[in-house]
């Protein structure tokens, strides 16, 4: 499995537009060669370090092929929907939630990349776009994109392939993680198979465990 990253993106702190709150949604793409830390872009930064950032969110992919879904849902501001929008750090085409899992390790550039968590959408897309409703669409679709941790600090840049190197004999499609999200009393095996994924980012681990705990305490599982 690979992709061609069509664009890196990286961006700094500002105030958002009529809402003066800090973000680093907004990013601009890069075309040099760029160097990807355990943090993170060389040039990137997160305006809300206790929800954004960190060696489990350090880098940010999302599949160009969602922004013609914003567009048909949210037609009044359907031209703002472009790649790099949504505060993305890597754009591509070709690689959505069902071809991805938990622990997928990949190569790009001289780095090596682990797939650990989807993105959580929040109140800062909305704001973004002026709209209402569409941080709600991509937890509801779970169509977030998807967190990397840096397992090996390396460059890259835009135009670079991304390739597939390893992933786990059970591993979890982020189609499935989000499915079992959502599901009211998912399976017991299903859980137990997301636990022992060893690419889980921690603080997922940690709230599916206390969803597991509750669940056979009060589930019958």
């Amino acid at each position: 499995m690979q992709v061609r990253i069509d664009a890196i993106y990286t961006g700094l702190a500002q105030a958002m537009p009529d809402d003066g709150r800090p973000t680093a949604i907004f990013k601009t793409p890069r075309r040099d060669v760029l160097s990807i830390g355990r943090e993170g872009i060389a040039g990137d930064v997160q305006a809300d370090r206790r929800v954004h950032g960190g060696p489990d969110k350090a880098v940010h992919q999302f599949p160009a092929e969602h922004y013609a879904r914003f567009a048909a849902a949210f037609t009044p501001v359907r031209g703002a929907f472009a790649p790099g929008n949504i505060g993305e750090n890597f754009s591509s085409s070709g690689l959505r939630e069902e071809d991805v899992c938990i622990g997928d390790v990949f190569a790009l550039g001289s780095a090596r990349l682990q797939l650990c968590q989807p993105r959580t959408p929040c109140w800062k897309i909305d704001a973004r776009f002026g709209v209402d409703g569409l941080a709600q669409l991509i937890e509801r679709e779970g169509i977030a994109g998807w967190y990397y941790r840096v397992l090996q600090t390396g460059t890259a840049q835009a135009g670079d392939t991304l390739q597939l190197l390893a992933r786990e004999p059970q591993a979890v499609s982020l189609r499935e993680y989000w499915q079992l999200k959502q599901a009211t009393r998912p399976p017991a095996a299903d859980l137990l198979r997301l636990l022992a994924s060893p690419g889980l980012a921690e603080n997922q681990r940690q709230r599916w465990q206390q969803r597991f705990d509750w669940l056979r305490a009060n589930a019958g599982y």
